[in-house]
């Protein structure tokens, strides 16, 4: 059976709607309000971007959200974890003042803001899924404390799944830093020993010290490596990757799997509010914005996040792609953007997966409103 996906088309508002209203009614149209009971303690999965990042979402839109959440009577926080790699989230002291300096404090959004997963990351709840890649997955207590859950995303392009949508938002968003080291593992970096000039940049962006200066050369110590890919973007002789070809698939899968635990003991409690805005290459964790490679497109809503994000792919690769960006071909309509961009990413795996272990279906009807 097809699931429903609720869509608000940003470029054709009603008369004098704003996008804040639009919020409003898709909200009310999606029935959002079905997954939360009064008193419910509500966790708003939101992405608080890294700094340097300009692209997240605006949090204006999420105190929208959270109003409504309100109105349900259910008490709603933000929240997130901490990143593997290190950056300006990467505890949660750092996470909080991140998250405050791109304006999701309390006078702004209305919610305060719980970290999950502890001060390091470290605490989570084992929950159990038995499927292909992981019998137990590592969630934040936070996370599966809560009573029902709004999953808030922004649709955008990544390095390696291909694109971030809900179920990365998930799958990523939800687990401790040994639950993204699971999902990580499968990512071994590598290293071109002919490129490779013994700067020592990959080094000093590694938080676990796993890069090693010999002989002028860097040589990974995959004991120590996390498999965050830190270190590839960081090489600035291009000389540390993936191997993209054996790597990708386990990995998106992973992404998938852990998703499911974090929303297992929430059925019918969680919904999906997906924003298609600043479709950009990367994901919000990048210390930096680059050009979307499509216009905006509007705004999603559904109580599935395999169809959700299924939707959002479909609608990506529905518009005609803008020129002079990250996105290297298949600009026409119908043409796979994600791959344009990207590639050896292998994004459909994510819904593929998802729906085979039953986290949704990628069959959906899109509900214009």
């Amino acid at each position: 059976m097809a699931s429903k996906v609720y869509f608000a088309d940003l470029q054709h508002k009603r008369p004098f709607e704003n996008t804040i209203e639009l919020i409003d009614r898709l909200f009310n149209e999606a029935e959002t309000r079905k997954a939360l009971s009064e008193g419910d303690l509500t966790a708003v999965k939101v992405h608080f971007g890294e700094e340097g990042c300009d692209t997240y979402l605006n949090p204006v839109f999420v105190r929208r959200i959270i109003n409504n959440i309100k109105e349900c009577g259910a008490n709603p926080f933000l929240t997130d974890t901490n990143t593997l790699y290190s950056g300006s989230r990467h505890n949660s002291v750092n996470h909080i003042k991140t998250a405050i300096e791109h304006g999701f404090d309390y006078a702004v959004t209305n919610a305060p803001i719980v970290i999950g997963g502890g001060l390091k990351c470290d605490n989570h709840c084992e929950v159990t899924i038995d499927k292909k890649h992981f019998k137990t997955v590592k969630i934040a207590p936070e996370i599966c404390e809560a009573d029902s859950m709004i999953v808030v995303s922004h649709f955008k392009g990544h390095i390696v799944a291909g694109f971030g949508g809900a179920i990365k938002n998930l799958g990523m968003g939800c687990a401790t830093y040994e639950g993204k080291r699971d999902q990580h593992r499968v990512l071994q970096p590598e290293v071109n020993l002919d490129l490779c000039t013994g700067c020592g940049k990959c080094r000093k962006v590694c938080s676990f010290e796993a890069p090693e200066i010999i002989d002028k050369k860097s040589y990974i110590n995959g004991d120590k490596c996390a498999s965050c890919g830190q270190c590839v973007p960081s090489c600035p002789e291009g000389a540390i990757s993936f191997c993209w070809d054996e790597d990708i698939v386990p990995f998106t899968e992973r992404i998938a799997e852990y998703a499911l635990g974090a929303v297992k003991g929430k059925d019918k409690k969680t919904a999906y509010i997906t924003f298609l805005i600043n479709v950009t290459p990367l994901c919000d964790c990048a210390p930096w914005s680059d050009a979307p490679i499509v216009p905006d497109i509007g705004i999603l809503a559904s109580d599935d996040p395999v169809a959700i994000d299924a939707a959002c792919r479909d609608l990506v690769n529905m518009q005609k792609g803008n020129e002079g960006t990250h996105l290297q071909c298949n600009h026409l309509p119908g043409e796979d953007k994600f791959k344009g961009t990207w590639s050896y990413t292998d994004a459909d795996r994510q819904i593929i997966h998802g729906e085979e272990i039953g986290l949704g279906t990628a069959s959906y009807e899109l509900i214009k409103i």
